[in-house]
């Protein structure tokens, strides 16, 4: 047996478990464990961020307005995402399907676009995806009465009373979501 093997029994557990590869995953663990705990929350019903009621006023790219009271009776969804954000337009199938599938339940989704180049942009973009669910075009002002976020796409689905019961930066997992949502049109109460 060479002197290397021998030195390799008989180091510390540490230092056998520390290589490029172990910190590799103990990077990924880190970077994705805040991302994925809200998902896993919305799973088993454990409410993520604050308990806040935003109050919000938006102008729908169709002219529509709408406001945390016009919503007030409804589950809200509300997506932030970007034209420019490559997992936005991964997801946004996803929220058009949400959309469809739970309006007559009592869902509304609603997309909250920081774009801050020419409007007509972003009626391109979403004609283009055959998105119909109401989209407006914010501020930094209307993000802030959500909490404000720390990237892109953040999503935040509110009760029928409009306090927000899940938060999820990144990319909306639909599998994680449907219960979320199902439990907040389940509740009635306002």
């Amino acid at each position: 047996m060479s002197d290397e093997h021998d030195r390799d029994i008989r180091a510390p557990g540490w230092r056998r478990w520390l290589n490029w590869s172990n910190l590799f995953v103990l990077a990924v663990v880190i970077w994705a464990t805040p991302r994925l705990l809200p998902h896993l929350g919305a799973v088993v019903g454990v409410r993520s961020g604050e308990a806040r009621a935003p109050e919000y006023e938006v102008t729908t790219r169709d002219g529509r307005l709408v406001t945390h009271d016009s919503l007030r009776g409804r589950a809200v969804l509300v997506n932030v995402w970007a034209t420019w954000c490559a997992p936005c337009r991964v997801e946004m199938p996803a929220l058009q399907q949400i959309a469809d599938q739970y309006a007559e339940d009592g869902l509304v989704v609603l997309g909250l676009s920081v774009d801050r180049g020419p409007a007509m942009e972003v009626d391109a973009f979403l004609a283009e995806r055959e998105i119909s669910y109401p989209v407006a075009i914010v501020n930094d002002g209307t993000i802030s009465a959500f909490g404000g976020v720390r990237g892109y796409p953040t999503s935040f689905l509110l009760d029928r009373n409009g306090v927000v019961q899940h938060r999820v930066l990144g990319p909306i997992g639909v599998v994680s979501l449907r219960p979320a949502i199902s439990r907040v049109l389940a509740d009635k109460g306002l």
